[in-house]
């Protein structure tokens, strides 16, 4: 199986009924082609950002195209983390400029 790659599609759909936001939710999980992790959500204003693992952005495109659901935007994503670039993140890298793996 090919890698799965990190991709955030944005939803706008003021107005669109909760129940069949939800019934998308119901089909989405199931599906084996590509993973949905996740959705961060206002239902009043109707936006939605999900995060998925696809192979590609034409996946997910065919995915929606295929259940009959709009999107504004599909990106790769990465992400971070605070802890990464706080106190823990500088004392990492100090260890690291002495480490023995260094290199490897």
């Amino acid at each position: 199986m090919a890698k799965r790659q990190k991709f955030m599609a944005v939803h706008n759909n003021p107005g669109l009924d909760c129940d069949v936001v939800q019934a998308n939710w119901r089909k989405m999980a199931k599906r084996e082609d590509a993973t949905w992790e996740k959705t961060y959500y206002n239902d009043y204003s109707g936006v939605r950002y999900c995060i998925w693992r696809a192979k590609n952005e034409e996946q997910l495109k065919k995915i929606f195209a295929d259940m009959n659901v709009s999107w504004e935007a599909i990106t790769l994503i990465e992400e971070t983390f605070p802890d990464l670039w706080g106190e823990e993140w500088q004392e990492h890298l100090e260890a690291e400029k002495t480490a023995d793996t260094l290199g490897s």
